[in-house]
């Protein structure tokens, strides 16, 4: 993993996908986010815009915000 300084509330690194296709969310990012084992996260994926991994427990207004219709 390649990790560089980022501002306050934001990171960046890179991380390698192994040979079953998982991945490691760096420690720093765990913490950030309070996530750890078990914890269940929301992959959301678009062709256009990328991979994006969610906290599970904030899908409720996440969705909200995507879909105001219900």
């Amino acid at each position: 993993m390649n990790r560089q300084k980022a501002p306050e509330g934001k990171f960046v690194s890179t991380v390698k996908i192994g040979p079953k296709g998982q991945i490691v969310v760096p420690k720093e990012v765990r913490e950030m986010f309070g996530v750890g084992p078990g914890d269940v996260l929301l992959l959301l994926a678009d062709v256009e815009r990328g991979v994006a991994l969610q906290p599970f427990s904030k899908a409720d207004s996440m969705f909200l915000e995507m879909f105001p219709q219900g």
